[in-house]
């Protein structure tokens, strides 16, 4: 089974006619299926009021539909989001008769100045997306394998069982994961992938586990599952950040940002800042109010919830 993550910006329940309602909280998932390819949408309900939908939803898509109704600080925000997380493939779809020309500037630069372009046709958007899924290959037999939380429930005659979408590797049946942040282990009882049950499931695919040794209690958004020896977990850091050219000013002492990677939504306090001759390239000391779990070599990306029209701050790199 192929499957194929989008997210999709800049329209509430545009998902709708696309494929059939799943999950739905701060984050709306409808599910499309043919044959052995599926595709998930993912919809940000809560943006832009909040930033942290944005950030989940774009964090666990392989592609982007960005719909732009109208040039403002949501689609500007959007674009921004795209970029520090390189969602490198897309489409854009312009309504209210915008042109190219008109977001030209705003998007040259940024991924999304790659995307694209497609009329407003339903049934063309279903035909490409599943087109584009046959072509993904989801490793099953990888040695390890990572998987982000971002729902998690009690089910009568099963136990606890997790959402998520596998960051990397594959899991199988049986298979023993540490349970991060801390040490706790959980056993994988039964997989499923779209109401369907498997030995195994791979990077990039819609995922439900039903775990053993473990319960709900335990578990939070942005828990990590994965029998990856090399993932660490750390309370502070200190790294150096990349800002995005629009941010207006130098980050200061004391400011609390978030640190977002995989499902994970972290504050973090700014300890320290040694900005040298540029303040967009700072060296910053953070200090996390609770564990962050990554691979050596990642990317966070930096937010600042208070932030006005623009919240999201730069990357950083995760040693």
């Amino acid at each position: 089974m192929a499957n194929l993550n989008v997210v999709i910006l800049g329209a509430s329940d545009y998902g709708k006619e696309l494929g059939k309602k799943g999950t739905a909280s701060d984050l709306t998932f409808y599910n499309l299926k043919r044959g052995e390819n599926t595709v998930t949408f993912i919809e940000p309900n809560r943006f832009p009021e909040r930033v942290a939908p944005l950030f989940y939803a774009v964090s666990m898509a392989h592609k982007a539909l960005l719909i732009v109704e109208q040039i403002n600080p949501a689609f500007g925000e959007a674009v921004i989001m795209l970029d520090s997380i390189g969602l490198k493939q897309g489409f854009v779809i312009l309504k209210n008769y915008l042109s190219r020309e008109q977001i030209a500037p705003l998007i040259k630069g940024t991924v999304v100045d790659g995307y694209e372009f497609l009329e407003d046709d339903k049934n063309v958007l279903r035909e490409r997306f599943l087109e584009d899924a046959s072509k993904v290959s989801s490793p099953q037999n990888a040695e390890t394998g990572t998987l982000p939380v971002d729902h998690f429930f009690n089910v009568r005659g099963i136990g606890t069982v997790v959402l998520g979408s596998l960051a990397e590797g594959s899991i199988k049946k049986h298979d023993v994961l540490t349970v991060l942040p801390g040490n706790k282990t959980a056993q994988v009882r039964s997989i499923q992938k779209h109401d369907e049950d498997f030995e195994t499931a791979g990077a990039g695919e819609r995922t439900g586990i039903a775990l053993k040794g473990i319960e709900v209690e335990d578990l939070d958004r942005g828990t990590i599952l994965s029998n990856d020896k090399s993932i660490k977990q750390i309370s502070s850091i200190e790294t150096k950040a990349s800002l995005v050219k629009f941010w207006p000013a130098p980050l200061k002492e004391g400011m609390v940002l978030h640190i977002g990677h995989w499902m994970q939504y972290v504050p973090a306090r700014v300890e320290a800042v040694s900005a040298g001759g540029d303040w967009h390239k700072p060296e910053l000391k953070l200090k996390l109010d609770k564990m962050l779990v990554f691979r050596p070599g990642a990317r966070g990306v930096l937010t600042y919830p208070e932030g006005g029209k623009l919240r999201v701050v730069g990357t950083i790199d995760l040693l």
